[in-house]
């Protein structure tokens, strides 16, 4: 090399000689395909045969379709910025980010040997299939396991993998997510964020020597032989696909809270809140999402576990609690001023389905003084848990306003014979209200299609439920974790 390759100036010209793209080495190498070990794994291919068609949304009973968003743009545009502040705006909602970047093909031997003649922004050093494939197993509502590749060395880790589950909402970030129309079909928005061209050439600068261990020779030399022309070719045309086009990408709020504001419309209520009025979904939060997350986890400790459920059970008597009858109250304060608000119901009870729904019984309390407290006991076996074997309910029951408590609602069969006995004791089906922390989509079409007067209230839908009659993803055994009964 020259004595001035350190300059800029050799930097830039030096890219003017001879290239390859993608895959293609323009006749310097072979063009037979890369072999096995560098195609996506098979293990992450191995869904593809099991994963069904996304279901139709005309379904009642299909899951919930997710909403996907395309983000593209030039090279350090500001495309992730841009997807961290809608994720932090759509913090009520389940959003994963998939990143184009993971798709890359792994390098040959021979393509490692003249890595420097590799263009990595051409659509051929991408693996599209399995971006398409990654992006309709997930629209589908299936989790999928995402390649991790390392920049460093040009090939995707053996050794471990990103497991992405389904979501609310899907964002498919990369310079040429637009490129493929296939890919592009599947996206509900799609976002071109358009940034000055010498501000993405300072911030690739700055990310490749930082995080990518490159040097700025390599980096200005790549940028005027690969990432510009690409750019032109590939990137830019694309731009005419865009639905919102951003300027200055994460530095424009007023863009990015518009376009969260249109998801936040588009997502609205969970599919079966919209068909049965009576069930409500307390708001997710971080907060919620996360202590779900511990709780489901299968590891974590007895008392961690008694901890953070406590906290979301008390989350949901609280919710359920608003919806019981309140009457006008005025009270004089300290000051002497009246203040007027509202007084409590007074004819309230709860009933505890054993042994599950005994766990909920401290959160009632606690919020509610002295409140008395039933118990129904019903053998459950597989999906028939129509056995009735103990009850002990205050005896005006039939006055009150009842809170029924399990935390589990799975096939439902339990908790209609649960209601079915409130009912006989006279207590009226709209006086009820169905607390549990996570309930399956078959056990709220058992429970509100037989009883469409009560309400439910609970803090996550899942998915399904398994042979088994479990719900999926669940939390296990809930009673046997709670109580500490789960090894014996």
């Amino acid at each position: 090399m020259p004595e001035d390759s350190s300059s800029i100036d050799y930097a830039m010209e030096k890219a003017s000689g001879p290239h390859f793209s993608g895959l293609r080495f323009d006749g310097l190498l072979s063009s037979s395909p890369p072999n096995s070990s560098v195609s996506s794994p098979s293990h992450l291919r191995s869904a593809a045969s099991s994963s069904s068609a996304p279901p139709s949304s005309s379904d009642p009973e299909a899951p919930k379709q997710p909403f996907v968003i395309g983000v593209s743009g030039g090279t350090a545009s500001g495309k992730t910025t841009v997807c961290d502040m809608i994720i932090q705006q759509l913090h009520d909602h389940r959003v994963v980010l998939v990143n184009q970047d993971s798709f890359y093909r792994g390098l040959t031997s021979e393509e490692q040997q003249r890595v420097q003649e590799y263009n990595f922004d051409h659509p051929d050093a991408f693996d599209t299939e399995q971006l398409l494939h990654c992006a309709e197993t997930l629209k589908s509502g299936q989790p999928y396991q995402v390649p991790i590749y390392d920049f460093k060395t040009h090939q995707r880790r053996s050794d471990t993998f990103r497991q992405v589950n389904a979501s609310d909402v899907i964002i498919l970030e990369g310079i040429l997510v637009f490129h493929d129309s296939r890919v592009r079909n599947l996206m509900n928005m799609k976002i071109f964020v358009d940034t000055d061209a010498d501000v993405r050439l300072a911030r690739r600068i700055r990310r490749d020597t930082v995080e990518r261990g490159r040097d700025v020779n390599s980096v200005l030399e790549q940028y005027a032989k690969f990432v510009k022309p690409a750019f032109d070719d590939f990137v830019l045309p694309s731009k005419k696909y865009a639905d919102v086009i951003i300027p200055r990408g994460g530095d424009n709020h007023v863009a990015v809270d518009l376009i969260t504001q249109h998801i936040h419309t588009k997502l609205g209520q969970h599919d079966l809140c919209k068909i049965y009025p009576n069930v409500y979904v307390i708001q997710s939060t971080f907060q919620i999402r996360g202590m779900h997350t511990l709780i489901r986890e299968k590891d974590i400790s007895k008392h961690d576990f008694v901890f953070y459920s406590d906290r979301l059970i008390r989350l949901v008597v609280e919710h359920g609690l608003g919806h019981l009858p309140f009457t006008e109250k005025q009270v004089v304060t300290p000051t002497g001023a009246v203040y007027t608000g509202v007084d409590f119901c007074k004819k309230l009870c709860g009933v505890s389905i054993i042994r599950s729904g005994e766990s909920m019984e401290n959160a009632l309390r606690a919020c509610c003084k002295g409140i008395k407290i039933g118990k129904i006991l019903i053998h459950r076996d597989g999906d028939n848990g129509k056995q009735l074997i103990y009850e002990k309910l205050p005896h005006d029951i039939s006055e009150r306003h009842v809170l029924l408590l399990d935390p589990v609602l799975a096939t439902g069969n339990s908790a209609n014979q649960a209601i079915e006995l409130l009912i006989q004791k006279g207590v009226p089906e709209s006086h009820i209200i169905f607390l549990n922390l996570i309930s399956a989509p078959e056990g709220i079409h058992c429970v509100c299609k037989r009883f469409p007067a009560l309400k439910i209230v609970t803090s996550e839908i899942d998915q399904c439920l398994n042979q088994e009659f479990r719900v999926i993803p669940g939390l296990g055994e809930f009673g046997d974790r709670y109580f500490g009964t789960d090894d014996e």
